[in-house]
């Protein structure tokens, strides 16, 4: 998962003629960007809003990935709900 709320940065102002200097300072400010952006790093939140038709259910185990969550139809249903769980091995 990548970082979501990463702020894009402030580019600096470019000299009117070449200067290796900008160019390293602009190719740093964009790798650590990039960096941000592909960095899996821990996620906050109060609320998480999930269709529950849409998610698969342990019939689909095989296919899914490590951390993807599924719907337990077998295990989890007490009083109509059903158990959500997350895939943490093979």
């Amino acid at each position: 998962m990548a970082e979501l709320n990463a702020t894009p940065p402030n580019l600096p102002l470019a000299p009117n003629e070449y200067e290796r200097q900008y160019q390293d300072q602009l190719n740093n400010v964009l790798r650590l960007f990039f960096r941000q952006l592909s960095n899996p790093g821990d996620m906050g939140g109060s609320t998480l809003n999930l269709n529950l038709d849409t998610l698969p259910t342990e019939a689909d185990f095989a296919d899914l990935r490590l951390g993807d969550v599924y719907r337990d139809t077998q295990d989890g249903i007490q009083d109509g709900s059903q158990m959500l769980r997350i895939k943490t091995s093979t």
